[in-house]
């Protein structure tokens, strides 16, 4: 019996094999991951540091990306090189490859030892005992340990991309609140050109007290909102800030004056939900799960009966006993086997607990995917439909008030000599700047919302929208 049990596990073991750490602690898989959905920029920028050289190095790249007018690739790629939240994301990528690692080494032997004297005897046992079960079932803990790791290399993947997402958000909402601050500052400098002129018509003797005062209200009025605005900004530039991981000195970047300009066309994707459904990266950690649990559940079916198998190789050194007439020493070999009898647990609750887990994995990624279609339906909707509100305000809406403006600013302007039904008052002249500031801003805020729309797009497409509009640091698990 030993002839043919030591070799068949001497065979398992040589079977199942030994992983051993990848040189880089699959970060070239996170790197990768990341270049397909973000870009090449982003995906150079995927750097676990380990070093102090290396450190070194992401200061000065990171240095360099702030040393002009942030872009918003630029913004992404200095909060992947700086965010220590993705840092400690990445650490728990090592942890998982370290258990997979130790998950797919053999069992160690143990040793006891016992020794007993007495009558002028001594006795001296070894006992070599190997955990037989888990030598038997190696291959396969080591198989649901790699898909651990596999789910833990596109966790890594998900933390990252979420993380640039937010960045753009962030970024897009910055941007756009700077701009909104400069065209509030530009309209109430022209009011306050109109203020200084109507007091001194005033100080001449001319004008009218009331046109002062609801000019100056107006005033207040934008000096209200501008305040408003600054405030707006200070604070999206500082979630910015805390995305990037930025701190001191770092913090004086400087952001372009104004988002870019609509694209011509919008982006048609005819499989938007086809799409979602093959990149999706909660999808493939989703299935990762369900095939290592339908592994688990199989090596549960296996050793439902046989919970604990233990081999133990027995040597047993008696010294000689007068007492016996023995003047020899007595040697013994032998072999023992540990067995425990599942006469009261017969592993079948664990078992049925295996299967249930497997079955809601299972029905978990069912539900992922019909949200993934529903998300990514949507998603591309808000993106059209964005898309064409700021172009009708850009194509019609600024055009018509900008007619509208300059004509009431030329009848109001020129009121003493034009006829009677062509003078326009202080209150219509007013009127009409408060529309034209608040088409101005909505413009902006249109224009705002449909960069956040593509960049929600492509999240829904590649990690879900569940941080839509966030602006937090990502959530690390």
């Amino acid at each position: 019996m030993r002839r043919s049990i030591i070799p068949a596990l001497v065979a398992a073991t040589l079977a199942a094999g030994c992983a051993q750490f990848s040189p880089d602690g699959g970060m070239g898989d996170v790197a990768d991951g990341v270049a397909r959905e973000a870009g090449p920029g982003a995906g150079k920028s995927v750097v676990k540091i380990t070093s102090a050289e290396q450190a070194q190095r992401v200061k000065e790249q990171v240095a360099a990306l702030l040393a002009g007018p942030l872009s918003t690739d630029a913004a992404v790629q200095v909060a992947l090189l700086n965010n220590r939240d993705l840092q400690a994301a990445y650490n728990d990528l090592g942890v998982s490859e370290a258990d997979y690692v130790q998950a797919s080494l053999p069992p160690n032997p143990g040793i006891s030892l016992m020794g007993v004297t007495g009558t002028g005897v001594a006795n001296f046992e070894v006992r070599l005992i190997e955990d037989i079960l888990s030598l038997i079932t190696l291959q396969r803990r080591t198989a649901i340990a790699a898909e651990h790791f596999a789910h833990a290399r596109h966790q890594a993947i998900s933390t990252t991309l979420r993380l640039a997402a937010d960045t753009r958000r962030a970024y897009i909402r910055a941007v756009a609140a700077q701009q909104q601050v400069g065209f509030l500052d530009r309209a109430r400098a022209t009011v306050d050109a109109a203020v200084r002129l109507n007091a001194r018509l005033g100080e001449a003797g001319g004008g009218d007290q009331l046109d002062q005062a609801e000019l100056a209200a107006f005033y207040a009025e934008l000096s209200a909102k501008l305040g408003q605005a600054r405030l707006t900004a200070r604070r999206e530039h500082e979630t910015l800030i805390r995305l990037m991981g930025l701190w001191g000195g770092d913090t004086g970047f400087t952001l372009p004056p104004e988002l870019p300009a609509l694209p011509g066309e919008p982006e048609s994707l005819a499989t938007v939900e086809v799409e979602a459904i093959n990149r999706r990266v909660d999808l493939i950690i989703a299935r990762h799960d369900v095939t290592a649990l339908a592994k688990s559940l199989s090596l549960t079916q296996a050793t439902r009966y046989v919970s604990m198998l233990q081999l133990a190789g027995i040597f047993n050194s008696e010294s000689a006993n007068p007492l016996t007439n023995s003047n020899t020493a007595i040697n013994r070999g032998g072999g023992g086997l540990d067995l425990q009898l599942p006469i009261f647990d017969t592993g079948e609750a664990r078992e049925r607990k295996a299967r249930e887990t497997y079955m809601g994995a299972l029905n978990r990624l069912a539900a992922k995917a019909v949200n993934a279609r529903s998300e990514a339906r949507i998603a591309y909707e808000a993106y059209r439909g964005t898309y064409d509100i700021a172009k009708f305000y850009r194509d019609r809406v600024l055009p018509l008030r900008s007619v509208v403006s300059r004509e009431i600013q030329l009848r109001y302007s020129n009121g003493v000599l034009a006829g009677e039904g062509l003078r326009v008052d202080l209150f219509k002249y007013l009127t009409d700047a408060r529309a034209r500031i608040g088409a101005e801003a909505a413009a902006v805020d249109a224009r705002r919302d449909f960069y956040l729309a593509a960049a929600d797009l492509q999240a829904a497409l590649s990690i879900g929208v569940g941080s839509a509009g966030s602006t937090s640091s990502p959530a690390m698990q």
